[in-house]
């Protein structure tokens, strides 16, 4: 889209809001930013898209919906804007203003993360060295502790700024304490559960990409709260798991049994007892068979004999 085309865009999705049009009338002329929109600075300065389309977050008794798309849109790009941003030299993130065109201001008593702290390695970000004040996020210090747990799944690698990762970090949260069966509880035990989890599989270190794909945009955070384990696995760790299993049933000598769930083995990774197993012959037929494990709660794989 060109500019005049995002102003008539913006026009647009104001009078839809204005007229308390459905939802659906909404999440079209959203659907159609989010897929054609190029952001840059000079265009979101120009039209003040970003203000409007953040605004939609805030008006009340809308379809969650719509709040989502619009919160993943002005996420995005704030995300493409910085790395322009950064690719070209410039020092001062989009996210980091408290007067920019696609981030607003922060709320009185809000505290307003920085950038990532200087001569931190991206190897070494938590949100300790970040300097996010965690502790000051929400009333609550459960769910505080897990968005900085999410903070350092994200953060780790990345050179983006603090606030687009902590905005990220919260989204994922808030998606987590609103999945259904949490009820909207810090307490509850799936809440707990699920930010587990997804810590779990941000910090896995054979699939760098789930991050990425997270911090640019790729997934939304309501997505990833939903996804499983096997969804989030990379094209090379389901073709490694596929050349394993080929592997494993070529050398069984005898045909391989169905996977049993097990509530004694413990996971050397994460330590739940949640392990899927199965044994086949792999040796000669008076060695034990070998005992192919994975553990549900992460995906850990290892095997014993």
């Amino acid at each position: 889209m060109d500019r005049r085309e995002v102003l008539s865009k913006g026009s647009a999705l104001q009078k839809a809001i204005a007229a308390k049009e459905p939802s659906e009338n909404i999440l079209t002329i959203l659907r159609d930013l989010k897929a054609n929109v190029r952001p840059s600075e000079e265009l979101l300065r120009a039209t003040s898209i970003g203000k409007v389309v953040n605004k939609v977050k805030s008006i009340p008794n809308l379809d969650p919906q719509v709040g989502q798309l619009a919160s993943e849109i002005i996420s995005r790009w704030r995300h493409v804007v910085n790395e322009q941003k950064l690719a070209s030299g410039t020092s001062t993130p989009v996210g980091a203003r408290t007067n920019g065109t696609s981030s607003p201001a922060p709320k009185a008593g809000t505290p307003t993360p920085k950038a990532a702290s200087p001569g931190v390695a991206p190897d070494k970000r938590n949100w300790k060295a970040d300097k996010v004040r965690r502790d000051e996020i929400t009333n609550d210090s459960a769910r505080n502790n897990c968005i900085g747990l999410i903070y350092d799944g994200l953060c780790l690698g990345s050179e983006l700024p603090t606030k687009h990762i902590l905005d990220l970090a919260q989204q994922v949260e808030s998606a987590a304490l609103n999945l259904p069966e949490a009820k909207g509880s810090s307490a509850s035990a799936v809440y707990k559960e699920k930010m587990r989890s997804l810590y779990q599989n941000l910090k896995n270190k054979s699939n760098p990409g789930l991050r990425k794909r997270i911090l640019n945009g790729e997934i939304s955070a309501a997505r990833f709260v939903t996804m499983s384990h096997e969804e989030m696995k990379s094209q090379q760790q389901r073709e490694e798991d596929r050349k394993i299993a080929k592997e494993n049933m070529d050398k069984a000598m005898v045909a391989q049994e169905e996977k049993s769930v097990s509530t004694s083995l413990e996971c050397g990774k994460c330590h739940q007892k949640k392990v899927s197993y199965s044994q086949a012959q792999t040796r000669s037929a008076d060695e034990p068979m070998t005992t192919f494990c994975e553990c549900l709660n992460c995906g850990n794989r290892w095997k014993f004999s």
